[in-house]
């Protein structure tokens, strides 16, 4: 039986082919909301959001890098577009880059850095703007891990972008 808790609301998801990000996009859709499911696979994106729809909710796929401001801009005015708001937005996109602190590559940090920090901030920065504009307000949510606070070998970079993630919140 479908809820209807989130009826006439509706999100963007970042990094919702699979796992949490699916989980949070199926729960919303399932509960009333309206979806933009976002996955940088395209496969996974099309998979994911028409699994959701075949279950009878209402998701749109969007494939595409969720560090790029840009591509960011166009996953709000989608959300506009189809569904006459923006009420929330989860910023559940993030990679792990594993590799020794004493070593680490540059590109890495920059990588980590862009998707799990910057996208996340650019999201934020998209979603508060279009929910002024709307005066209607609305929620942002981050995710955050354990390893922003407990320090976890090879993981040194994926752990700041977490802790930094908290403090954005």
């Amino acid at each position: 039986m479908r809820s209807t808790r989130f009826e006439n609301q509706s999100a963007i998801v970042t990094g919702a082919g699979l796992g949490i990000g699916f989980a949070i996009c199926r729960e919303l859709a399932m509960s009333g909301a309206s979806v933009i499911l976002n996955d940088i696979d395209p496969v996974l994106a099309d998979e994911a959001s028409s699994r959701i729809v075949n279950e009878g909710g209402r998701c749109i796929g969007m494939a595409g890098d969720s560090s790029d401001k840009n591509f960011i801009r166009q996953m709000v005015d989608m959300a506009v577009e189809q569904f006459g708001q923006l009420t929330m937005a989860v910023a559940n996109a993030g990679i792990t880059l594993f590799g020794p602190f004493l070593d680490y590559p540059a590109e890495s940090l920059r990588k980590v850095m862009d998707v799990n920090l910057g996208g996340s901030f650019f999201l934020a920065q998209a979603a508060a703007r279009q929910m002024k504009l709307q005066q209607s307000g609305g929620r942002i949510l981050f995710m955050s891990s354990v390893t922003g606070h407990q320090a976890h070998q090879d993981l040194a970079a994926y752990g700041m972008t977490k802790a930094a993630l908290e403090m954005l919140a």
